[in-house]
């Protein structure tokens, strides 16, 4: 994947970034420098939309745009990434803002007992892009805070260009209290975490005017941001119907406990000189600052990432309009080398027309099983590289591999560790886990280290390994090298999701809880398989989580190792409609397409 990035960058021809003709440098007669760049055009209207046409401006507290800039800490960050690389794609008017984050969120190291250990996972910004001479002023309690940005353009073969502006408060004459507050991606207390979300929502504001970005609509993915809707306020003489009108707020949280709230006092000590408190408490909410609510009362468009996840927001904020856009991955970017070529072969053009993906039916099984064996491999030597673990490429693998938090429920499938044993004698099976715990998280680190118990427990008998330092490099080889992709959330936390997707992308099998975006994607025994009941069936919930183990350990062994070593050609057809009747539609091409219809050219 991240040599896919790179020669998108390195490699890429001269195209017009507006229509994407081609262009002979040599020959080309209208040419220009922004922001110190230099774009050609293939004609005077090209040139002229480049300089004056209105963007969408992207906010978002974290984006994963390569792994060596750890911008990112989940899905929250990943998907960011993905709707830009679609963007770019699509040549979507879109520039993207988010914070430095200079010392990342963390670098994981475990030991052999399985207790996580945290260090800073620091880079520099000068090594990947460029610092515009401009600065801002945001008056962060009695101080006047400067902000300055970093320029990252990401550019696609068709010439869109998406510009990223990370924002660093890391500047001279700042304090070096003040210089920190863009280091770490949600590091810190709650007085830590308001600075942050006003140096996004209304620093970025400013910075996209001083660096002359004509902006059309200003789109929060999640809350972090929403403070950008009080700067938009004051610069629109308080009109509330202006400012709707201008925003548009996707939530990915499907409960009241895990928005972003902050004490009034504290509001006012950080705030009250950027706006008063007593308007902030008529958009956000008269107990706390509620950043979801403030963005919702103010947006004119709002959604929901899946369906499920529509229809829960919509009984937290009754009275709210929702909608929902189904989150997607970006095609191309997770999916391997090796299916790459398979479709490069088979379905011309699927790349940038990701539905395509639906004619994948033709392709001769022997060269979709040779294809994900290829994936199986590169995996298991990275496997063999990291944690020294050899693995058997012939045993059915079940990869899990997310933020380590207690509501992922890592550990579902040692609910009954002699029934575990018991399916393993029916048919040889092996896990793979990864994924970091929020330094906070007491909880996430008691889970990893359970998974080491359950490690030393099974030697010799079940082959687990657990890899250190989960990224997005580590998340392609994962999704792309397993046999089946295991999710087990617990219902209905798990807004949407979208390893599974990418899962799908390589023509690996899902086995998952119906919970988010598997909701819509699960056809059973076609596309994958579900763990337990749909979430409309009234189920007692203790009731529920005993059918979720049952399904878990019999579908297991009843279904999925049978299928795997006795009916390798039922097999190999679901893998195929993983990729023609999953991929074809939860990539983010398509998302980035609802967007623009439904809420952009509003």
């Amino acid at each position: 994947m991240i040599g896919y990035a790179q020669s998108r960058e390195e490699n890429v021809a001269v195209r017009d970034p507006v229509c994407g003709m081609p262009i002979e440098k040599e020959k080309a007669k209208f040419k220009t420098e922004v922001r110190g760049r230099l774009y050609y055009f293939c004609s005077e209207y090209c040139q002229r939309r480049f300089l004056e046409r209105p963007r969408i401006a992207y906010f978002s507290m974290e984006i994963g745009i390569r792994s060596e800039i750890p911008t990112y800490s989940g899905g929250l960050g990943v998907l960011a990434g993905d709707v830009i690389r679609s963007s770019a794609d699509l040549r979507i008017p879109l520039v993207a803002v988010t914070l430095v984050s200079r010392k990342g969120y963390l670098k994981q190291k475990i030991t052999s007992e399985g207790d996580q250990l945290e260090y800073p996972d620091e880079w520099s910004p000068s090594e990947y892009m460029d610092s515009p001479p401009q600065t801002v002023t945001v008056k962060i309690g009695d101080r006047n805070v400067k902000v300055r940005s970093w320029l990252y353009e990401y550019q696609s073969l068709t010439g869109g260009i998406v510009p990223i502006l990370f924002l660093d408060t890391d500047v001279e004459g700042n304090t070096p209290e003040d210089r920190g507050i863009t280091d770490y991606l949600y590091g810190g207390d709650e007085r830590y975490r308001l600075k942050q979300e006003i140096v996004l929502g209304i620093g970025g504001v400013r910075m996209l005017e001083a660096l002359n970005f004509n902006v059309a609509k200003y789109h929060m993915n999640e809350g972090h941001s929403s403070l950008l809707t009080l700067e938009l306020l004051k610069r629109n003489d308080m009109n509330v119907d202006k400012v709707k009108n201008l925003c548009i707020f996707t939530t990915h949280t499907p409960v009241e406990a895990a928005f972003d709230k902050f004490p009034y006092d504290l509001v006012q000590e950080l705030l009250e000189e950027e706006f008063p408190v007593e308007t902030l408490k008529r958009y956000g909410g008269e107990d706390r600052l509620n950043m979801t609510l403030l963005a919702l009362n103010l947006s004119k468009y709002t959604n929901g990432v899946t369906k499920e996840h529509m229809e829960y927001s919509r009984k937290l904020f009754p009275g709210h309009h929702i909608m929902s856009i189904t989150n997607g991955v970006h095609s191309y970017t997770w999916t391997s080398p090796y299916f790459r070529e398979l479709f490069d072969r088979y379905i011309p053009g699927w790349a940038n027309e990701p539905e395509l993906l639906v004619r994948v039916g033709p392709i001769p099984d022997e060269e979709i099983w040779a294809a994900h064996m290829k994936a199986k491999a590169a995996l298991f030597n990275f496997i063999k590289e990291r944690a020294g673990v050899e693995l058997d490429i012939d045993t059915l693998t079940i990869g899990f591999a997310r933020r380590a938090t207690a509501y992922k429920r890592a550990t579902l499938i040692f609910s009954d560790i002699e029934r575990l044993r018991e399916i393993n004698r029916k048919g040889r099976i092996q896990l793979v886990f990864a994924g970091k715990a929020h330094p906070k998280d007491i909880e996430g680190k008691r889970i990893i280290k359970e998974i080491y118990g359950y490690m030393r427990e099974l030697e010799g008998e079940i082959k687990i390994v657990y890899l250190e330092n989960y990224n997005m490099e580590m998340a392609a080889k994962l999704t792309s090298g397993v046999d089946v992709w295991l999710n087990t959330p617990l219902p209905p936390l798990e807004a949407s999701g979208t390893s599974g997707m990418k899962a799908a992308h390589n023509g690996v099998i899902n086995f998952s809880v119906l919970d988010g975006w598997w909701v819509e994607g699960c056809v059973e025994g076609v596309t994958g398989w579900a763990i337990g009941p749909p979430p409309d069936e009234p189920v007692e919930e203790s009731k529920r989580r005993r059918m979720e183990i049952e399904d878990l350990y019999n579908k297991l062994k009843y279904l999925i190792i049978p299928t795997f070593y006795d009916r390798r050609d039922e097999w190999i057809d679901m893998m195929n409609n993983s990729i023609g009747k999953v991929a074809y539609y939860f990539n983010s091409h398509r998302m980035m397409q609802r967007y623009v219809t439904e809420a952009y050219l509003l």
